[in-house]
Formats: structure tokens, C-alpha cells, sequence
């Protein structure tokens, strides 16, 4: 695999489990010193474990602490001297119909996904103004357009997109770019089965068969933040097989 991320440092948030275990992994596989951040610490120091504990570092972090975020980019400064990516990915979902939203569940949604994102490219900028880095932030479909049941979901998500382009203009005088991906339904391969009700009705949207995996998402991270990139900056990178280059209406024949 192509090295371009060889002696460069990446922190990826949400990196115990699903997209964000892929991207860490891409990172690591096309040489980047990686700091894995979540909650977790058991799956943390498993993954730091596999790719190597002299190029991954394990920072066990609250995403909605302020005091955390900075933490976790002290400590990956501190063993690596620096910050090249931020990867914020994150977050969560809540399936619920809206008049069964408490203050709670709105203030957690929002603290998780879009909170998580502010305070991240807050600690990280001033490493990523000196080595003129990048911000990639995993947004969602959800965050592109509606859907039943996650309006809070869709409230946070669609906050990530604007922050992103916002963001750009901000720190493009850095030669700091930010971009993000959307992402549709996302699943390991070993979960077809599991989830193949599911796949048939996303397939009934989608332009492409199959489902994404978090290795597709991760490609597509690894593309952004590279100097492939170099030249793009407040883009929403749907990678969705196609769900949202539909207009949403039924099949007409």
C-alpha cells in the first residue's frame, strides 16, 4: 500500500469500534503515527496492540469534555511532536420519534457529534496551522436530508456539514483544509447476513448494490487528508453508493 502518511501523525476519534477502527487502520497501513481516541480502553489498547504500540498510541477520551479533547491532542503531541490530521468521527444516532426527545437525548446527540467536532479542531489548530494540515470530519446522509425518527440526528449531522464548509473558509489562510464524508448505511463485511433485511431496503435507494464498509469510508478519509487533496477544501464527500443522488421518489416503473 501507498506510504503517505510516513512520518506524519493522525488522531482518530471514535477509533475503538466500526469507522473509525477502519480509518485508524488505513492511517497505520500507509504509515502514519496514529492516536486512537474513545472510551473504551480495553479495545483502545487491543487495536494499539495490532498495529504497533511504537507508531499507536491509546488515549482513552470523553469526546464531550472540552478538558478531554485536549488532552487526548497533549498527549499525542507529546509522544509524536506534532499533528498532522484530525479525523473526527465520533458519534451517535438516536432512533426516537420527536415528541419523545427529552432535553437529554438532544443535549447528548448534539454534545457527542457536533460539540465533539468544535472542541477537536480547537486543541488540534494550532499543530495542524504548523504542519498546514488537514480536518476530516465524518458527517452522515442523515446530515444531507431527512429522515423518520432522527431528528436529532439529522440536526447534529447537518450542523457537521455547515461547520465544515464554514470551517474551511476560516482556516483555509492556515493552509489548513477541513472536508468531511457522509456516509450512508456502513457495515462490516461479516455482518451481511445479519443485517440483510436492512441492505435490501437501502438497495431499494441506492444507484450501486452491497453496502459501504468502514475500509470504503477509510479510503476515502485517507484520500482527503492527503496532499492527493491538496486543492479541496469544504467538501461533503457522500459515500453512499448513490443514496443521495436520488430525488427520494418510489420507483415510477
Amino acid at each position: 500500500m501507498e506510504q503517505r502518511f510516513t512520518g506524519r501523525t493522525v488522531v482518530v476519534t471514535g477509533a475503538s469500534s466500526g469507522i473509525g477502527d477502519g480509518i485508524a487502520r488505513r492511517f497505520a497501513a500507509e504509515g502514519a503515527n496514529v492516536v486512537l481516541a474513545a472510551r473504551r480502553k480495553n479495545r483502545l489498547e487491543a487495536l494499539a496492540a495490532e498495529l504497533g504500540t511504537d507508531r499507536a498510541l491509546p488515549v482513552v477520551t470523553d469526546v464531550t469534555s472540552r478538558d478531554d479533547v485536549q488532552a487526548m491532542i497533549d498527549a499525542g503531541v507529546a509522544r509524536f511532536g506534532g499533528i498532522d490530521v484530525l479525523v473526527s468521527n465520533a458519534g451517535f444516532g438516536l432512533a426516537k420519534e420527536f415528541e419523545e426527545i427529552t432535553p437529554e437525548d438532544w443535549r447528548s446527540v448534539m454534545s457527542t457529534d457536533v460539540d465533539s467536532c468544535y472542541f477537536g479542531a480547537q486543541a488540534a489548530l494550532p499543530y495542524l496551522k504548523e504542519s498546514r494540515g488537514s480536518i476530516v470530519q465524518i458527517a452522515s446522509a442523515s446530515g444531507l436530508g431527512g429522515d423518520r425518527r432522527l431528528t436529532a440526528y439529522n440536526a447534529a449531522k447537518g450542523a457537521v456539514v455547515n461547520f465544515t464548509r464554514g470551517l474551511a473558509f476560516d482556516l483555509g489562510r492556515f493552509g489548513v483544509r477541513v472536508n468531511a464524508i457522509a456516509p450512508s448505511l456502513t457495515l462490516p463485511e461479516e455482518a451481511a447476513t445479519t443485517y440483510a433485511g436492512m441492505i435490501e431496503r437501502f438497495e431499494q435507494r441506492r444507484a450501486l448494490s452491497g453496502f459501504s464498509t468502514p475500509a470504503d469510508i477509510a479510503a476515502a478519509a485517507g484520500f482527503l487528508a492527503s496532499d492527493d487533496a491538496r486543492f479541496i477544501t469544504g467538501v461533503i464527500l457522500p459515500v453512499d453508493g448513490g443514496v443521495t443522488a436520488g430525488s427520494g421518489q418510489p420507483s415510477l416503473f
